[in-house]
């Protein structure tokens, strides 16, 4: 039987509940993802959409994008919450708002060609200077 993680954002508004069963998972260094977390880079996990379900209403979220793609945020708090991406076929999970471990961990530095110039990387994964497949 899969484990379902659940997720929040920081105020606890906009919920999430996601299988266990992520296909891929990497730190993405490009511009936008900073920006969205305010950090030198977010660690996300990806999962095929039907594989997520939001817990709260999509009418709690502020969303920047359209149906093939998008940032989704709390509408209080504004936090990053997930991503859709690869033509709504699959969510992006922002790590950090899950509640519980999952089973996967990062493989991978990716967009490293547009990485924080303050910021080294220290660990040993590999580096991409682009988009690397899933």
């Amino acid at each position: 039987m899969t484990r379902t993680l659940t997720g929040k954002c920081f105020c606890g508004a906009a919920r999430y509940e996601v299988a266990d069963e992520f296909s891929y998972a990497a730190n993405c260094h490009c511009s936008n993802c900073r920006r969205t977390t305010g950090s030198a880079f977010k660690p996300f996990a990806g999962i095929e959409r039907e594989k997520f379900r939001l817990v709260t209403s999509e009418d709690e979220l502020l969303i920047f994008g359209d149906v093939s793609g998008h940032d989704a945020h709390c509408g209080r708090c504004g936090s990053l919450v997930y991503s859709l991406v690869r033509d709504g076929a699959y969510v992006h999970v922002a790590m950090g708002t899950l509640m519980d471990d999952p089973g996967i961990r990062p493989s991978a530095h990716i967009l490293v060609g547009s990485k924080a110039p303050w910021f080294t990387i220290t660990d040993d994964l590999p580096q991409y200077r682009e988009h690397v497949d899933g």
